[in-house]
């Protein structure tokens, strides 16, 4: 065997065994939309007396769509169960579910629909939707970051709302010299690809 068959050799010896690895073989196909519900949080920033306060909420339905090889057809839709907010304390919990608030009694769900996701290169995106809450309805746009691991994918992402387009803090929680109209919003979500049938 002459040498340029010796070295064509080897190199097949070393590439063989790594086929079926994630050095060279391609993500598997299919669309995530299995979301795991278990793994959904929003949490959020906002500053009160220009002190940062930290919450989250405990319940969010996603039902997601993303196929890696058609990324701008995903669809989103989020719908938020309000009334499971931790914004840090026992009295924030009890005042944030008012009517100056969220009027939990009248609004129970936030809800986000998305219009349109672009790709920008890589594993980033841009997505863009219509956020409600309170009966009101504004255009929200937001990067997302998605991250393959074989059959789950995790969506990261998260945009600044301002709470006053919402009526989120009516009255005299409106001056935002107290709280800060701008409150900044991340959420993370997983979901497995669709089960082969």
């Amino acid at each position: 065997m002459n040498s340029k068959r010796l070295l064509a050799a080897a190199l097949v010896s070393l590439v063989l065994p790594l086929a079926g690895t994630g050095a060279y073989a391609a993500q598997p196909a299919g669309t995530f939309d299995q979301v795991l519900a278990a793994k959904n949080r929003i949490d959020f920033v906002f500053k009160q007396m220009n002190v940062p306060v930290k919450g989250y909420f405990k319940k969010a339905n996603v039902d997601l769509v993303f196929d890696p090889a058609a990324p701008a057809k995903t669809t989103v839709r989020l719908d938020l169960d309000l009334g499971s907010i931790d914004a840090g304390s026992a009295d924030a919990n009890s005042e944030v579910v008012g009517k100056p608030w969220f009027d939990l009694k009248a609004f129970p769900t936030a809800t986000f629909v998305s219009s349109s996701v672009k790709p920008l290169g890589g594993d980033r995106y841009e997505m863009t939707g219509k956020l409600t809450i309170k009966g009101k309805t504004r255009d929200v746009t937001t990067p997302v970051t998605v991250t393959q691991n074989g059959n789950t994918a995790a969506f990261d992402g998260g945009f600044t709302l301002k709470r006053l387009e919402f009526a989120i803090g009516d009255g005299t929680w409106s001056d935002t010299s107290i709280v800060a109209d701008e409150v900044k919003v991340s959420f993370h979500v997983e979901a497995e690809r669709r089960a082969a049938k």
